[in-house]
């Protein structure tokens, strides 16, 4: 998030600006220490941050001085490497940290990028340089920085997942000012960088594991690739409670590795097929489908979830299936070739049972390109419901207590609301920027039969020129609220899309407004109509509208993967209307012993 100030008058921005234009003028051409060397913090978490393993970044926090330490490591360093944040991890408008040289020395500073991605000095140099050296395994430097600092170029690292970029420098730099991030097409990544200030709860004293892994798979030569692997519980397995999961992942996978999921299958099916394979071939069994009561989600950043202390997922016993489905999203953007795979989920389980059996409802928008956004879109709102008239029918007369919830977008999501409608009026459940499958929430919130849930998605597609449709594929996007409840019950999935048929009445409108003729032809995707418009402030508003004010199509689903008889096409959504410092201010030289 950035700090802005609107108050400031003409007269200090004049002020603020010829203090910059003399700083960096006056910096760029002289080196200059760096404070007294630091002693080393412990470092508890760690993210690669490009596929191919060149960077990756250490950190831990410090809330007593409300400060975060990092540390980049960086396998082959050639000129030097930039890190950022920035509000959706673009290069222009960025909070920048550098290591630079000019051929001859190295320097270290605070910087930032202006709306064309041109890099500035920072005239106040909050990034404080702790360290640095070279080891067989690369070149680390560390550094620290406060949570907010005071200054509008600076961005104010909070609760939430940041958007990190990242890049190498092959050339020496002269001068800041001939540097343009935009020019060195900057890697992203997404890292929740605030965790809990808190210890992890206690597992009991008997708790077990079982590690559900993709069986060393070869990760294929492609961007996305959803993997499916059949897995079997031993056999009369009695009734336990999860207490934890957490993500297994290979090593040197971990930037590849975008999402994992772990399903039971139907416990009314007595065998599934040996399956192991890509999720989307031909050749996949359909008893698969099947398979899709939630056991664990987990995504890159996320920590281990905990259950609160009076709740467990059940797993064995009585009317549950031997058989689960692991589902492995890779994220493969260079197409590197011959990567063996074994990531999954480790699940601690507990065989004394715990008060209550808790369930995962999946709540959002199904997975279809019918619902879209418009290129060149600032912020644009995708709606997911969860209609009365399912909870009413799939949930207990008590109800249910929501305790956790895990949001997801892809690349363009800028924020997830769920909130709850009981006669009229809304109670939030989640109201969070951006996560990617996020700490648990631990809310409890009671949610009686009748309540709706309505799950809010905004985007941003300033960067893009075509539409971007609703899909598995990391370009396409997706709008997913796992909440956690208790007690379990068989509803296992509450989303719905605009009905097709108002979504055709749309494209024959607007081609029709534009000159040019609807093709109705069977064979058109809804992927490719959406690429045939032109796309202007008439045709986004008009899309906008369908999506408020259209039927939507409901699915109510039981973890079977049978419908429950409320999912049929609903007259409208009903119900629901959004209202819709540094005391040294010079940049670092860093010497060549790796002193500063």
């Amino acid at each position: 998030m950035r700090l802005l100030n609107k108050d400031l008058c003409l007269q200090d921005v004049t002020l603020m600006y010829l203090t910059v234009l003399a700083t960096v003028v006056v910096l760029l051409v002289a080196s200059y220490q760096a404070p007294a060397v630091h002693s080393r913090p412990a470092l508890a978490y760690h993210i690669p941050l490009d596929p191919s393993g060149q960077l990756e970044l250490s950190w831990n926090i410090s809330y007593p001085t409300q400060e975060v330490y990092l540390e980049l490591k960086v396998k082959e360093l050639h000129h030097g490497v930039l890190l950022g944040m920035s509000d959706r991890g673009e290069p222009t408008n960025a909070d920048l940290v550098l290591l630079w040289d000019d051929g001859h020395k190295s320097y270290f500073g605070d910087a930032w990028s202006d709306n064309e991605g041109r890099v500035m000095l920072d005239a106040q140099q909050d990034y404080e340089l702790l360290e640095t050296h070279q080891s067989t395994e690369g070149f680390f430097l560390l550094f620290k920085r406060p949570f907010s600092t005071c200054d509008p170029h600076d961005y104010i690292i909070e609760e939430g997942t940041v958007h990190i970029i990242y890049a190498m420098l092959e050339r020496p730099i002269l001068s800041l000012h001939e540097l343009n991030i935009s020019h060195l097409q900057p890697g992203i990544q997404r890292v929740l960088l605030l965790r809990p200030d808190a210890p992890s709860p206690a597992l009991p004293r008997d708790v077990r594991t079982l590690e559900v892994l993709a069986p060393d798979v070869i990760i294929p030569t492609q961007e996305t690739t959803y993997w499916c692997h059949i897995y079997q519980l031993p056999p009369n397995m009695p009734k336990n409670h999860i207490v934890m999961y957490e993500s297994v992942i290979t090593p040197g996978n971990e930037a590849i590795v975008h999402h994992i999921e772990v399903f039971e299958c139907s416990p009314q099916m007595d065998t599934v097929p040996q399956y192991s394979g890509s999720c989307d071939s031909k050749m996949k069994p359909r008893k698969l489908n099947y398979c899709r009561h939630v056991l664990a989600a987990w995504a890159l950043g996320a920590e281990p979830f905990y259950y609160p202390a009076d709740a467990g997922l059940p797993l064995g016993g009585e009317g549950s299936s031997r058989f689960l489905r692991l589902e492995v999203h890779y994220h493969n953007p260079l197409l590197i070739s011959g990567r063996r795979d074994s990531s999954g989920i480790r699940l601690w389980y507990t065989p004394s049972l715990r008060r209550f059996d808790a369930g995962i409802m999946e709540l959002g928008l199904v997975y279809t390109p019918v619902m879209a956004i418009p290129p060149r879109q600032r912020s644009f709102q995708l709606t997911g419901y969860c209609t009365a008239k399912c909870t009413q029918t799939a949930l207990p007369v008590g109800g249910v207590h929501i305790f956790a919830s895990q949001l997801h977008t892809h690349l363009a999501g800028l924020g997830v609301r769920t909130v709850l409608v009981r006669g009229g009026r809304e109670v939030d459940l989640s109201a969070k920027p951006h996560l990617i499958m996020c700490d648990p929430c631990f809310v409890r919130l009671s949610t009686p039969q009748g309540d709706a849930l309505v799950t809010k998605c905004t985007y941003n597609t300033e960067d893009r020129n075509k539409a971007t449709v609703g899909g598995f594929g990391i370009m396409e996007e997706m709008c997913v609220n796992y909440v956690h409840y208790y007690p379990r019950t068989q509803l296992e999935l509450c989303k719905s899309h605009v009905d097709t048929d108002y979504l055709q009445k749309y494209f024959s409108l607007i081609n029709r407004f534009q000159g040019r003729e609807s093709c109705s032809c069977p064979g058109t995707t809804v992927e490719e109509q959406f690429s045939l418009l032109s796309w202007d402030g008439f045709s986004g508003e008009v899309l906008n509208s369908l999506y408020l004010t259209s039927p939507i199509s409901m699915h109510c689903n039981q973890s079977t993967a049978e419908l429950f008889p409320v999912s049929a096409t609903l007259n409208g959504p009903e119900v629901i209307h959004f209202q819709t410092s540094s005391q040294n201010d010079n940049p670092t030289e860093v010497r060549s012993n790796g002193s500063v």
